[in-house]
């Protein structure tokens, strides 16, 4: 359960957008994806991405960087979202840089995002051009993030394999086929909620529905997955309702939604794949597997070696500039309704992080249907003066 709408927030969507919202964003016919250059002004460089990517594209670059928002626009932005809009030179550095980016990954790599600004940048405002001896000789944290297929290397077991042990292990093919349900009660917390928990609920169903409300200060923040689409609906984004998902966020939502009651997690995914190193998360030995999403996600799931429980699921999302690591960590697993789920998860990505906790949950109760429809868009509280 990671839940895609813990992603954003109030104070990072403002700082990151790079420009201005329009006043009155229209509602998009027919549900198509809303294009950047619809939502946002002065839009030159990165127009025909969905809004979604578009916001995804600014955090890759304030994580390529390490800096923030202000850097790169102006401080009366975070007073007035119209200065964000404001050409600044930074901006048009940026500009250049990825056509710089674009010229070189399609001359050298056959347009595949090679080179990004990350390759040079490192986290760093300017590319270091001296050699670090420290870092040369100094032994790094393995990364578990960072492991892949070793070709050629001894296989150990099977996708199937694994998986039937974490089925096991969280209670048994049977019990996961009995439970049908559970609605979930506890907190959330992160940027959206200036690091104060707020209430939250999910609700799940099987097969492959899931809802979370978030109760932000400023608005209820909700994620929904019917079974067949995914909308978000929330106050801490400039399209108060997002239909149309980009083929990775559809990806994402029905994984979380197959995760919560995993009954199907063997068709959850496709092509998948092990041959993965035994690398190590919180100290414990963890066995990785790999599969694909419809929309052509690609996924980590590790699977702690000894317990069999899942402990992180990553995905990588693409956007205009480079792809994007999400990383879902699980723990504190108990019994509802004869399964094992996680009471906590934590949603790690380049802008932020959020923390997610069940309080209660009641197992096999009926859940009405329209918990599963497509949401309203999201309004923002009022309150008295």
């Amino acid at each position: 359960m990671s839940f895609i709408s813990n992603r954003l927030s109030a104070i990072i969507i403002v700082c990151l957008l790079g420009v201005a919202v329009n006043a009155q964003t229209p509602a998009p016919a027919q549900d198509k994806p809303l294009m950047a250059e619809q939502v946002f002004k002065n839009v030159q460089v990165l127009k025909g991405i969905p809004v979604n990517e578009f916001m995804d594209t600014m955090g890759f670059f304030a994580a390529s960087l390490g800096l923030n928002c202000v850097f790169c626009h102006t401080t009366e932005s975070l007073e007035d979202w119209t200065h964000f809009a404001d050409d600044v030179p930074r901006k048009k550095t940026a500009r250049g840089m990825i056509a710089l980016v674009n010229n070189l990954n399609k001359n050298n790599f056959g347009g595949r995002r090679v080179v990004t600004c990350y390759t040079c940048h490192h986290g760093n405002e300017r590319p270091k051009v001296i050699p670090s001896l420290a870092e040369q000789y100094g032994i790094a944290p393995e990364d578990p993030n960072e492991v892949e297929v070793v070709a050629g290397a001894a296989q150990g077991p099977s996708a199937d394999q694994i998986l039937d042990k974490y089925i096991q292990a969280i209670g048994g093919a049977q019990k996961v086929a009995a439970l049908k349900s559970f609605v979930g009660k506890g907190t959330f917390d992160g940027y959206d909620t200036n690091h104060l928990k707020v209430p939250m609920e999910v609700y799940a169903k099987a097969p492959g529905q899931l809802a979370q409300v978030m109760h932000i200060q400023i608005g209820d923040s909700t994620t929904v997955f019917d079974g067949r689409e995914g909308w978000i609906a929330s106050v801490d984004r400039p399209v108060r309702l997002l239909p149309d998902l980009p083929g990775y966020e559809q990806d994402a939502a029905k994984l979380d939604a197959e995760l919560a009651i995993p009954v199907r997690i063997k068709q959850a995914l496709t092509q998948w794949k092990t041959g993965f190193p035994i690398t190590s998360i919180d100290d414990k030995d963890v066995q990785t597997v790999e599969g694909r999403g419809a929309g052509g996600t690609r996924f980590k799931l590790y699977f702690d070696q000894e317990s069999g429980l899942l402990a992180r699921v990553l995905r990588y999302e693409p956007t205009a500039v480079g792809t994007l690591p999400i990383q879902v960590d699980y723990s504190d697993y108990r019994e509802v309704g004869g399964v094992k789920i996680p009471f906590k998860w934590v949603v790690t990505w380049t802008n932020g992080q959020s923390h997610n906790e069940f309080t209660d949950v009641q197992a096999n109760v009926a859940i009405d249907a329209s918990r599963f429809a497509k949401p309203a868009p999201a309004v923002v509280k009022t309150f008295p003066k």
